[in-house]
């Protein structure tokens, strides 16, 4: 397939850009300073372009002739860099409608279900997924440490839900640095029960699962250990 990986040297995206490159796909990388590629040579097309500032050619071009688009965009630093990822989808959004590419896969996080945004200002007190200590202490906390974060991917689903594409949100919770399994469990519309954590390159790797499962497309997923 022909691939557009977006924030493709950020921690989930360098696992996308490897997995792809691997599969044998023909990738083309969106990065903001390509010396930190893990991924060169002829095997990748790379354009720079910085999310934060996005600039609508570059996007365009950038995905103009691919089959899907993969984003793993979000914040190096969550307190010092909210808003980039609500403001790089936009763009990204905006791309793919200009160039009709339609299939989108982007990474938000577990606790959003239940995180108010402009979209869903009332969502549910608790997600269905979680247990007991999840529901009662668990959520709260990362609530409180991430809002600002946290309200970026509210916002960020909410672009993606009512972008016309055929999009895929991935919601994994605490993510990890172990390697690649390929084992986890997912959920549709909802938490796993007792997932706390999954690896960056699983998650990396069920956002390239999904392309070849078009009954994803228009869902949101839960992922975990």
């Amino acid at each position: 397939m022909k691939l557009t990986i977006v924030a493709a040297t950020g921690g989930i995206g360098r696992h996308l850009l490897e997995q792809a490159v691997a599969a044998g796909h023909d990738v083309t990388a969106v990065v903001r300073n390509p010396a930190n590629l893990t991924e060169r040579g002829g095997r990748v097309r790379v354009v720079v372009a910085d999310l934060a500032a996005p600039d609508p050619d570059a996007l365009a071009s950038a995905v103009d002739g691919r089959d899907a688009v993969l984003s793993g965009l979000g914040p190096r630093r969550p307190r010092a860099e909210a808003g980039i990822t609500s403001r790089g989808t936009r763009a990204l959004v905006a791309a793919m409608r200009t160039t009709g590419v339609r299939r989108l896969v982007v990474v938000s996080a577990a606790p959003i279900g239940t995180v108010p945004s402009p979209g869903r200002p009332n969502p549910p007190r608790h997600d269905p997924g979680d247990g007991f200590l999840m529901r009662h202490l668990g959520s709260r906390i990362a609530r409180v440490a991430f809002s600002a974060h946290y309200a970026d991917l509210a916002l960020m689903e909410d672009l993606v839900r009512d972008s016309g594409l055929d999009w895929t949100i991935s919601r994994p919770p605490r993510l990890t640095d172990k390697p690649l399994t390929g084992v986890y469990r997912t959920a549709y519309e909802q938490n796993l029960r007792g997932g706390s954590r999954v690896s960056r390159a699983d998650v990396a790797h069920h956002m390239l699962r999904v392309l070849e499962q078009p009954g994803t497309a228009g869902r949101t997923i839960g992922i975990a250990d």
